[in-house]
């Protein structure tokens, strides 16, 4: 993506070029400065994995600062139709980088042994899966979602871990009738009571149903990680061959990374701008509310504060690997130090956080 600062100073040039009456030939090749990554600059291709919303700043607000160019990066950075696409994007080589769900990867990789793609910082140390339910509707705990209806997206991530999130609660998964919608009425059927529940993103469940007039005081939110998952939700994923030709673009990537997070975490509502120029629909008091909801839940954990930025516990990951395995039949099961490459984090006192 070209910013404001190249296109200032590609005007500029333009007006000194006319200035000194450059020829049509000069002219039209100076006008092709916008149109390629600059001199020295690496591209790189970034999936996210969903649409543009509140938590989608992290990586937004870093380009938009140019904190990517000062590393020596031209990143494009692109939304997605599902969680999978990332993965799939990433490990196809079609993407040099993306955004992705953890538990999802270890079960590609599982299914796709070969493929070029590994994990290399942990964004969301707490997954923010979760069962959004309707106190009206007689969901206080997870033993109450037995006989109710509970709307998710197909293909969602949340869904993907609801069997092990009933299997740790002693719910029987028979007695739940898993209505698959899309997403764009899961809300509204859960607001008008044609749902009981709903599963998917805390931050994206609990701020639309309150933005959407329910009462507070009726709104039930049991985030999975709190009874008893030991998961972590979403990484950084790159793709293994860019990795092993350029490993220091890919640590100049998490430099900035990492420099802008923290941004981000002392400021939220200026990273929300970012999401605001690029959605008309995009409400500041919600998304604003949505990011600083997966600061506090997801991003700046316990754990966070006490090991940094990015990496991964190798005991809590050895756990949730035999969680995992629980309600997936793996054909190998992975290590810890297999699942995750930690190889390209920056140096763990840039990742400490106050």
């Amino acid at each position: 993506m070209f910013g404001v600062r190249q296109l200032r100073q590609c005007v500029g040039f333009l007006a000194a070029l006319m200035r000194c009456r450059a020829s049509p030939l000069v002219l039209a090749a100076a006008l092709a400065c916008g149109a390629a990554p600059a001199a020295g600059q690496t591209p790189i291709k970034f999936s996210l994995d969903g649409t543009i919303e509140g938590p989608e700043a992290l990586f937004l607000f870093p380009q938009d600062k140019g904190y990517f160019r000062s590393e020596g990066l031209e990143v494009t950075i692109d939304e997605a139709l599902s969680p999978l696409d990332p993965i799939t994007r990433v490990a196809s080589g079609a993407y040099e980088l993306g955004f992705a769900d953890f538990n999802g990867l270890i079960r590609y990789r599982d299914q796709h042994p070969t493929a070029p793609i590994k994990a290399i910082f942990v964004v969301y140390n707490k997954p923010p899966y979760a069962v959004v339910a309707r106190k009206s509707r007689g969901i206080t705990d997870p033993k109450q979602i037995e006989n109710k209806r509970i709307g998710a997206q197909a293909g969602g991530s949340t869904l993907a871990e609801w069997p092990l999130f009933a299997k740790l609660n002693d719910i029987d998964a028979s007695k739940v009738t898993i209505e698959n919608i899309a997403l764009a009425v899961r809300v509204p059927m859960l607001a008008a009571g044609q749902l009981d529940g709903a599963l998917g993103a805390s931050f994206r469940l609990y701020v639309d149903l309150k933005d959407s007039g329910v009462p507070v005081d009726d709104i039930v939110l049991m985030p999975m990680a709190d009874y008893g998952m030991k998961l972590y939700g979403n990484v950084i994923i790159v793709n293994s061959k860019f990795a092993s030709e350029k490993p220091d673009e890919v640590k100049n990537f998490l430099q900035a990374f990492t420099r802008s997070l923290k941004e981000i975490m002392r400021r939220p509502a200026a990273a929300v701008d970012s999401i605001l120029k690029r959605s008309d629909a995009a409400k500041k008091d919600v998304e604003l509310e949505r990011l600083r909801m997966a600061i506090r839940e997801n991003i700046l954990t316990p754990e966070v504060r006490a090991d940094g930025l990015g990496g991964v516990e190798t005991v809590r990951m050895e756990e949730s690997i035999e969680q995992i395995a629980l309600v997936h039949p793996f054909k190998h099961k992975p290590k810890a130090e297999d699942a995750f490459d930690a190889s390209f984090l920056p140096p763990a006192a840039e990742r400490r956080v106050n």
